[in-house]
């Protein structure tokens, strides 16, 4: 095994111990030593991050429309009274505090690191939601999804730094735009751009043991799944939890059709199915490839009526629209989804590097056993292992859209 690659697992296996010796408090464990802080670079004049334009699927994503207070959308907005936020509010309507939960969320966490970089130094918004069109067309502050911001003593040598704390708080985008301000934006609540990692719709359906189909919403622990085998054998295998939920959040899927037989699997651009160039391929040949790279006339592997695989050759590729986005983790890291063979895993375009990546979580929780319920969003031992692998793998490793929350 490749030293990095050994040590994206020693370094999981560390992460997954992490909650249990951390303890009940904030405080450090006894003994611990802390690690230094990792540098910062500041950013320079006119540049931003990511290094693609702000109104794109790897940024903030496409303008939806406008908010006025009058409209259905404007429900969206909420306002933020945080004490350690000066808002400039020049136009005395409170306009400035209103923005989306995603925009607040970050705003909030930006504010914290500002008073630790600086202390005494407050983070201050000179411009929020935008109701009365002081913005170039198709601005993302139309719709609470952004803001410009200074440091409260507006001290300029600070703003490089001050755009830097804000990538790490984990706004989808920051420009250095102007000497007076930073210019931060995020995706929208329910934009497709919000969901950049592997998911499948809720509606998608599994196959359980006794041959009864399920949608993957309803999907409990224990529950045993048609799954290939790391040889490509078919196999039944454990659910084990959602690596990534979100039952209500509009997500961009690539659908994927097939002829004899005729299937059809929706699953996001960044998930890995199981493709071959040509029929004749053995099934433990067909290689895990990103949704978003299947075209036509390739093959997938799809569940035979008699039992086992057979290809079926792609004849269409689309894009659609639907609600709800899950993720599931079985055991042996594959699932049979809409009678499609398909990968647990997205974003790296390695299925045994992904399933040996989770091997500590499926050890831990054989040992401690699964939650029965679990809340909305990112597992965290996902966000966390995507982290080290961004800093332990080659960049190409990973998916173009990557899952911009999660880079620093």
């Amino acid at each position: 095994m490749k030293p990095a690659r050994l040590l994206l697992l020693l370094s999981g296996c560390a992460l997954l111990l992490a909650p249990a010796v951390r303890g009940c408090g904030p405080g450090r464990v006894v003994g611990s030593r802390r690690r230094p802080p990792r540098k910062l670079i500041p950013l320079a004049y006119k540049q931003f991050s990511p290094n693609v334009p702000e109104k794109t699927l790897g940024a903030s994503g496409r303008y939806e429309g406008k908010i006025a207070r009058n409209s259905e959308r404007f429900k969206e907005l909420t306002p933020n009274y945080n004490p350690d936020i000066i808002f400039k509010d020049e136009e005395n309507t409170g306009a400035d505090r209103l923005m989306t939960q995603r925009c607040k969320d970050r705003l909030n966490s930006l504010a914290i690191s500002v008073m630790n970089q600086w202390p005494g130094v407050k983070l201050r918004v000179t411009e929020g939601w935008d109701e009365d069109g002081h913005h170039s067309e198709e601005s993302l502050h139309y719709e609470g999804r952004a803001v410009d911001i200074t440091t409260s003593d507006r001290d300029r040598n600070k703003y490089g730094m001050l755009a830097r704390l804000a990538v790490e708080a984990g706004f989808d985008w920051v420009y250095y735009e102007s000497k007076a301000h930073i210019h931060c934006s995020v995706k929208s609540e329910h934009s497709a751009a919000a969901k950049t990692g592997g998911c499948f719709p809720g509606r998608a359906l599994a196959t359980l043991e006794d041959g009864a189909q399920t949608p993957l919403w309803a999907l409990r622990p224990g529950q045993r799944v048609l799954a290939m085998d790391g040889a490509g054998r078919p196999t039944y295998s454990d659910f084990l939890t959602f690596l990534d939920k979100e039952p209500h959040v509009l997500t961009s899927f690539h659908v994927i059709e097939t002829r004899e037989p005729s299937r059809r699997l929706a699953l996001t651009p960044t998930h890995l199915l199981f493709v071959a160039e040509n029929a004749s391929a053995p099934a433990a040949h067909f290689r895990p490839t990103f949704a978003s790279r299947v075209h036509p006339g390739h093959f997938v592997l799809v569940a035979a009526e008699g039992g086992g695989w057979q290809p079926a050759e792609v004849v269409g590729v689309r894009d659609q629209r639907d609600v709800g986005a899950y993720a599931p983790l079985t055991r042996h890291g594959t699932l049979v989804v809409d009678g499609v063979v398909a990968s647990c895993f997205a974003l790296v375009q390695e299925q045994q590097l992904a399933q040996l990546a989770f091997w500590p979580l499926r050890l831990y929780h054989s040992l401690v056993g699964w939650p029965r319920v679990q809340g909305n969003g990112m597992h965290w031992y996902s966000g966390l292992l995507y982290r080290l692998g961004r800093l332990l793998l080659p960049p190409d490793s990973f998916h173009p859209l990557g899952v911009p929350w999660a880079e620093s």
